[in-house]
C-alpha cells in the first residue's frame, strides 16, 4: 500500500494528539503515529524534528532529557497547558474541515 501524504498542518495535530497520552521521545512519536495509522503514515525525521522544535518555541510542548526503553539518552516531549488548548483548537478545525470536504464529496453530483 502506498503511503499517504499529510496535509499541511496535520503533523502538528497528530503530534499533539499522541503526546496527549503522555511524554514520549521523537522516535516513539513517529512509531506511534505509524502504528495507529495502520502503516499508512510514516513520519520522517526531517519533518518530525523541525515540527517538534517549532511546537516547543510556541510553548505547546516542553522537553527534557531522559533514558529511552533501549537505554539510550533521548529527549522526551510533553504537552503544556498551552499545548492542550492548541490540541482542542486543532481538533475542532480538523472536524470542520473533514465535515466540509465530506459535504462537497456527497453533494457535488
Amino acid at each position: 500500500m502506498s503511503k499517504l501524504e499529510l496535509l499541511q498542518g496535520t503533523l502538528d495535530l497528530l503530534v499533539l494528539r499522541v503526546l496527549n497520552a503522555g511524554p514520549m521521545h521523537g522516535f516513539g512519536i513517529a512509531q506511534k503515529i505509524h502504528l495507529l495509522s495502520a502503516d499508512a503514515l510514516r513520519i520522517e525525521e526531517g519533518s518530525l524534528y523541525p515540527a517538534l522544535y517549532r511546537m516547543e518555541r510556541k510553548a505547546w510542548i516542553e522537553a527534557e532529557w531522559g533514558v529511552s526503553e533501549n537505554n539510550r539518552r533521548a529527549k522526551f516531549y510533553r504537552l503544556t497547558p498551552t499545548g492542550r488548548k492548541q490540541l482542542a483548537t486543532e481538533e475542532a478545525t480538523w472536524a470542520r474541515l473533514t465535515s466540509a470536504v465530506s459535504q462537497v464529496l456527497a453533494k457535488a453530483d
